[in-house]
């Protein structure tokens, strides 16, 4: 792991979040991701499972959890199966955890080889009458391969066909919605990392630079300080920034453009997620400037909005109907506009077409229930925008914030979004 150790307690606080939701008798697996084929012999780097890295902080592939909160043996109330090292791993792939490394990691006492599940599986599947098994149940989930937790609910469904099984990431979701005071430290950190990166750029970027060079700058701040990319960077200038999910990242920065700049650090597997729009040439030009400040003006009323109680989809609303304010002002809608407007289809859709904002953790797009009113503990990102490509630019603008009961706190507070500093301190 890159990142510094963490105090197990977390782990074991989450663990018991997630035993106080299951009822009696009931047992939960929970599965590591797999590691993924890319060409030839070749695989995609191991991508720790948020599930199991939040019960029990483990990121070694193959690695399963079993919880038996009713378990007649104490021992088996909790229990983590890893591989088991050897000399052939260690030379061919390096460090596996021994037993005593789960224990320190997870606070899990009972740690067994994967050879010891079957027989303990069964036995506990014999004393229990619920199971709780895993699957990624994000609602924007591309879920065309196959993963290993699907694998082993059909395998486990084979063997078992008697038991009454449900779906666990019901669950966790709503578990993993509400961050503890660990968690929100740790997402403070990827964007303290973030933060440093970003005041890195309004140092390097000037016209003649690369999009690529720009991605390599963050890359080295955001690594040499234990981090890592969130999500695929984007780095776009000019009318790149008006491609929503811009990824090319290899265009030259013109003076008089703008450089949207979509891009945060991981660390510990928390994301942070940060938007800025700079000018290349280190000045706004008085339109993108005014664009600029109408992103800015509905970013923060929104972040003001977001309190205990709250349906997204009203919140939304209520960023929409503000940017129609600022269309307006900007001469890009007419009130004609406006009053044709349906609830499906507001007069901003088309300058300002995604959603304001989602759940954000140990996923960039954190699991959670849009349904349900926002509580104290929801980390929420706060991303208008605005996008103009018959004008050649788009501005976004984006924090993360925690809802609290006395109102949302911005953990981006530091980071410098006002134009005039944006500015100063390129020009510095």
């Amino acid at each position: 792991m890159r990142h510094a150790p963490i105090n197990p307690k977390l782990f074991i606080e989450n663990r018991e979040r997630l035993k106080q939701l299951l009822p009696p008798k009931s047992l939960a697996v929970v599965n590591a991701n797999d590691v993924l084929p890319s060409n030839a012999d070749g695989s995609l780097p191991m991508h720790p499972n948020s599930d199991l890295f939040y019960l029990a902080g483990i990121e070694q592939e193959e690695s399963i959890l079993l919880l038996a909160p009713d378990a007649f043996d104490p021992k088996l109330r909790e229990i983590l199966f890893l591989r088991e090292p050897s000399e052939h791993l260690k030379i061919w792939e390096g460090h596996k955890h021994s037993k005593t490394d789960a224990q320190k990691i997870s606070g899990i006492q009972t740690v067994k080889w994967l050879s010891d599940f079957p027989t303990i599986f069964r036995q506990l599947m014999c004393e229990q009458e619920c199971v709780w098994l895993n699957s990624n149940e994000h609602k924007r989930a591309d879920v065309g391969v196959e993963t290993r937790d699907v694998r082993f609910a059909r395998e486990c469904q084979r063997q078992f066909p008697l038991h009454t099984y449900h779906r666990l990431a019901q669950l966790l979701h709503q578990a993993r919605v509400v961050k503890s005071a660990g968690e929100i430290e740790l997402l403070k950190q990827a964007v303290a990392i973030t933060e440093k990166g970003f005041r890195r750029l309004l140092r390097f970027v000037k016209p003649g630079v690369n999009e690529c060079e720009v991605e390599a700058e963050l890359a080295r701040e955001f690594i040499r300080r234990r981090g890592k990319f969130a999500y695929n960077p984007i780095i776009a200038s000019g009318a790149n920034a008006c491609v929503l999910h811009y990824n090319q990242n290899d265009q030259r920065c013109r003076k008089g453009d703008l450089l949207l700049l979509d891009v945060a650090a991981s660390y510990a597997n928390y994301n942070a997620d940060l938007t800025r729009t700079l000018p290349v040439s280190g000045r706004f030009t008085r339109r993108q400037k005014a664009v600029y400040n109408a992103v800015l003006r509905v970013m923060r009323a929104s972040i003001a909005g977001a309190t205990v109680g709250k349906l997204h989809r009203d919140w939304q609303k209520e960023s929409q109907m503000m940017m129609n304010e600022e269309l307006l002002a900007l001469g890009l809608l007419k009130k004609s506009d406006v009053k044709k407007q349906t609830e499906e289809t507001p007069a901003c859709r088309k300058y300002f077409m995604h959603g304001l904002g989602h759940p954000l953790g140990l996923d960039v797009h954190d699991v959670g229930f849009n349904t349900v009113p926002f509580a104290a503990g929801w980390v929420l990102t706060v991303e208008p925008g605005i996008y103009l490509p018959e004008e050649g630019f788009g501005v976004r603008l984006e924090n993360d914030i925690v809802v609290t009961a006395d109102g949302p706190v911005d953990l981006m507070a530091g980071t410098p979004v006002e134009a005039e500093e944006i500015e100063s301190l390129m020009n510095r």
